[in-house]
């Protein structure tokens, strides 16, 4: 597919655009949250533990990592973005982390960008995510284009992010979402990767995440509310009052990620599950993980480390390590299992 030289000019400067408001402007959610300060871990003062032996890894997906962390998709398509995915992926291999980029339609309609996608080179072990927006497969996108970011990254899986509130806001936005789900469908089913449905941080519900699993995705992220606001992000970029006042208005819109969490695991007990959406230290994706999610993933806190260096990126994924280990000692868990069974994660209000 030859995308018009115009478009993806337009594509290329939106993801500039976005690394540029989501470091420099607040768009955090403000007035609703990830629904996380409504549970409270019970602590355990005589945990019968040695710290040494605390084991944080877990497999998602069939394959081993380290730490239940996602580097959660974020960007591509720029040359300061080539560089923060570098810098993500090289921290990603040392620690066996997973990682996803962000959505790679620039690189489907501008190929020479393809390059700032492609991090398999500095992480030839970690779990990747390759990542295109769901509704453009009602603007002409098919398995052809799926099978091309795949291919860019040599990825573990595809990534289909769903994102009708940001598309509604977002200058010229694609929003035909008719028969979305038959087309996810047939995908699924012609895809050699498995299918990962993910939102952008307005969250999934119970209802959704059953039709999306009856359609055959082999994961879902929640991307709950409670952290960055894309209505938010998109309001700083707006060509028009409307614009912008639909942003500010929609800025606190979603389901908490919390929610996401319980209520899809009370359907789909089975069904791997990725926390996102407001997730900002190791005593939120422990709590994640103790509500029913496999892992959990974080962006902002790694977009603002990798701006800075790979040292940053580094010492983030440290820090995010001892946190969710402590979390483990401090309750008297060994292992991520251990702590989903252990009841020790209240619900307080």
């Amino acid at each position: 597919m030859n995308a018009p030289t115009n478009i993806s000019a337009q594509t290329q400067n939106r993801k500039a655009d976005h690394i540029r408001i989501c470091l420099e402007e607040d768009v955090q959610s403000h007035q609703i949250t990830n629904g996380l300060e409504r549970y409270r871990f019970t602590h355990s003062c005589l945990p019968e533990l040695n710290h040494n032996d605390i084991d944080i890894s877990t497999t998602f997906l069939g394959k081993h990592l380290s730490a239940p962390l996602l580097i959660s998709s974020m960007t591509g398509g720029t040359e300061q973005a080539a560089m923060i995915n570098q810098r993500l992926a090289q921290v990603a291999q040392h620690y066996k982390i997973a990682m996803g980029v962000g959505s790679q339609r620039v690189a489907v309609e501008k190929p020479q960008v393809a390059d700032t996608f492609a991090v398999r080179k500095y992480a030839p072990d970690v779990l990747l995510f390759a990542n295109l927006g769901a509704v453009q497969l009602n603007y002409k996108y098919g398995l052809d284009e799926c099978l091309r970011v795949v291919d860019i990254l040599e990825a573990d899986a595809l990534i289909l992010h769903i994102n009708p509130l940001q598309e509604c806001i977002q200058p010229k936005g694609d929003t035909n979402f008719r028969g979305l789900i038959d087309k996810i469908s047939e995908l699924c089913i012609k895809m050699p990767v498995p299918v990962i449905a993910k939102e952008v941080g307005n969250g999934i519900s119970a209802a959704i995440a059953n039709k999306l699993i009856d359609a055959g995705v082999a994961a879902i992220d929640v991307a709950g509310a409670g952290g960055t606001s894309w209505a938010k992000v998109e309001s700083e970029r707006a060509e028009n009052p409307l614009q912008r006042r639909l942003g500010k208005t929609f800025a606190d819109w979603g389901l908490p990620t919390a929610e996401c969490i319980t209520t899809i695991r009370a359907i789909a007990p089975d069904v791997p599950l990725i926390a996102s959406g407001g997730l900002r230290h190791g005593l939120d994706v422990a709590a994640a993980i103790a509500l029913g999610a496999d892992i959990a993933g974080l962006a902002m806190p790694f977009l603002q480390a990798a701006a800075t260096s790979e040292t940053a990126v580094a010492e983030l994924a440290e820090v995010l390590i001892a946190e969710i280990t402590t979390v483990l000692f401090c309750t008297g868990n060994a292992t991520l299992c251990q702590l989903q069974h252990s009841g020790s994660l209240q619900r307080i209000q």
